[in-house]
């Protein structure tokens, strides 16, 4: 048994001068909410980003903006192969969405139209807790991001999700993207993606791609912990629901139905 650490404690330490993190310590490699701390965008004590969506305006229009904004900001490649799609935000019937929420009454004008779905961002997520190397991992504004740099492709964090947010490269995503945005990194085969609420954006105190792409104004982005914040606003006296609500995960994308 412990040789087998010490051949794991080696192979990590190797990992580590590969990818040239420097004076990090082993520890921050494996754990990873240190390796991100100087970059990541500071936000105020108490800050919890959450997302509004109004299905109320989405299943009348039905358009893809949001989708087309946030996958041409974030270089996310399209495959004509359905099994190697990847998808940060796309749509989906409201009854596969929320399959909690049917009931045999529920009219049409709902269940036939389409959501967007995206990550929710939990506040207790499944994908982090089952990640053996910290690749993805929960920042303290409630962003639950990937360090695609540290992802081993082992896909755990795909099956621990309860909501099929997250793709995994089969191959190298580069050959599906026609017009590549420097701005954001682009990835390579064999590692798993999803939305990051745009926190690149955050840090430039931009609003998120989806929401400024929605000709609608469905969308709608804010601190959840601020009681004058627009998402505070947004969730006022309206009827919302979340996706699976029972599993206790706390998703922080909310739908007014």
């Amino acid at each position: 048994m412990m040789d087998v650490k010490r051949r794991e404690f080696l192979r990590l330490a190797g990992l580590g001068a590969t990818l040239g993190i420097g004076g990090k310590t082993l520890y921050e490699v494996v754990k990873g909410d240190e390796v991100l701390a100087s970059t990541a965008h500071e936000t105020h004590e108490g800050t919890r980003w959450a997302m509004v969506i109004d299905t109320r305006k989405c299943v009348v229009h039905d358009c893809e903006d949001c989708i087309a904004a946030c996958h041409k900001t974030h270089n996310v490649p399209t495959f004509e192969d359905p099994k190697r799609v990847i998808k940060w935000i796309w749509r989906e019937e409201f009854k596969g969405a929320f399959p909690d929420q049917n009931h045999m009454f529920m009219g049409d004008e709902v269940t036939d139209k389409t959501v967007p779905i995206l990550c929710n961002h939990c506040d207790n997520p499944p994908c982090v807790k089952v990640c053996p190397t910290g690749a993805t991992f929960k920042r303290k504004d409630g962003i639950v991001t990937m360090d695609m740099h540290r992802c081993i492709g082992c896909r755990y964090c795909v099956v621990g999700c309860p909501y099929g947010a997250r793709s995994f490269n089969w191959s190298d995503p580069r050959e599906a993207i026609k017009d590549i945005d420097p701005a954001f990194p682009t990835r390579c085969k064999g590692v798993v993606e999803k939305c990051n609420f745009c926190a690149d954006r955050l840090s430039l105190d931009k609003d998120p791609a989806c929401m400024e792409a929605c000709p609608y104004k469905a969308i709608t982005f804010g601190n959840l912990g601020d009681k004058e914040s627009p998402v505070r606003a947004a969730l006022k006296g309206k009827y919302t629901i979340r996706r699976k609500q029972g599993l206790g995960t706390g998703p922080s994308v909310f739908y007014i139905v």
